[in-house]
């Protein structure tokens, strides 16, 4: 028999996958992960939780461990949060200061659950590790999960192909409503617990007040990029992000005001008036960080700027410093330091992380 170690999380979506692998005659155990510390990591302005009897990270424990109990499944505990702080919270901590808008999922994918975690669960005897994403694995390839609305290949993006081997996908072939249903039927306490939100493995947080515990915030003007007039004050370049809209606690405008881009030096945030205002869009972008899961180089793919974006098609130039250039029809909101993940049909075989953000041959200079 097989022996298989499953990350759970204490959510829905793992409990259910483990009760998947037990239907398919795999030897079940599961790995739930502790990669945040509040008080090692001075996590206190902007935590909701410094009042609670039992902080959410312990209660996600319980509740993987009662699932565990009633599944008859043994659950192994470990420790990676220094391993987070220095491959993850750190790189999300550098992009800010950069001015872009990190994506930490991604990231804690690529070094956590599928570096760290496999090397510990090998150790456990595991013949295939498991968890509870929304994806699937055909063929060597990575695919869409059959529930589009939850597929979470964006987040898996960077992953090598030497990482997805031995790995399952318990839930790619159904859809959130039948795990709920699988959970009420087992009678499972997380059958109707809420979704993780938040930043991966720290949670809800007020954004700009967890920020405070990290990083300086300074002050700056909000120019409106049309008329260069100044119209408010920011908080700090780092709250803010390109298409953003609510927050910006400016009044007295025609229209909406959006995020349109950003002076780092001169610590200036650029607005301006109108959803489709012309400074939103771009029609080409420079890609770095570059990974690919499988041998696929087609030069018309389709891409995903955001998770859950409907797919675009663009055309791919592969560059010889290992960048690319991803071409595309007037798209809005593309965004430095946000991955670009990209699609052959259903397969996901790879992407990077956004670097410049262009019209036709130009630089947009007010886009990091």
């Amino acid at each position: 028999m097989k022996k298989v170690i499953i990350g759970m999380s204490g959510g829905v979506d793992s409990s259910v996958a483990a009760i998947l692998l037990q239907k398919e005659g795999y030897d079940v155990e599961g790995l739930f992960m502790r990669n945040w510390d509040s008080l090692i990591n001075n996590d206190f302005l902007g935590n909701p939780n410094l009042d609670e009897n039992i902080c959410p990270q312990e209660q996600d424990y319980n509740d993987a461990l009662d699932v565990c109990n009633s599944l008859g499944i043994k659950l192994h505990r470990v420790d990676f949060v220094k391993e987070y702080w220095d491959n993850v919270f750190t790189y999300f901590l550098d992009e800010l200061k950069k001015g872009r808008t990190p994506n930490p999922d991604i990231m804690c994918n690529k070094y956590i659950k599928f570096d760290y975690f496999v090397k510990y669960a090998k150790k456990l005897g595991a013949d295939y590790i498991a968890t509870g994403h929304y994806a699937k694995l055909e063929d060597d390839y990575l695919k869409k999960a059959h529930d589009l609305n939850k597929d979470q290949t964006y987040f898996l993006s960077q992953l090598s192909r030497k990482q997805l081997e031995n790995v399952l996908f318990p839930l790619g072939d159904i859809d959130k409503k039948e795990v709920r249903e699988i959970a009420t039927k087992y009678n499972l306490i997380t059958s109707n617990k809420k979704d993780s939100t938040g930043i991966c493995f720290i949670g809800e947080r007020n954004f700009k007040n967890f920020l405070k515990n990290y990083l300086p915030s300074t002050k700056g003007d909000i120019i409106n990029i049309d008329t260069n007039k100044k119209l408010g004050e920011h908080i700090g370049l780092m709250y803010y992000t390109i298409g953003q809209r609510k927050g910006l606690n400016v009044g007295g405008t025609k229209d909406k005001l959006f995020v349109v881009g950003k002076d780092l030096h001169k610590n200036i945030l650029y607005v301006a008036e109108g959803e489709n205002n012309k400074y939103l869009y771009s029609n080409n972008c420079i890609v770095e960080d570059v990974n690919f899961n499988c041998d696929l180089r087609p030069t018309k793919l389709n891409a995903k700027f955001r998770y859950r974006q409907q797919d675009i098609p663009v055309e791919v130039e592969y560059l010889d410093n290992g960048d690319l250039k991803v071409s595309y029809d007037n798209v809005k909101a593309v965004t430095p330091g946000q991955a670009c993940v990209l699609y052959d049909n259903d397969i996901c075989i790879g992407g990077g992380i956004i670097k410049e953000v262009r019209k036709d041959t130009e630089k947009l200079w007010y886009l990091l």
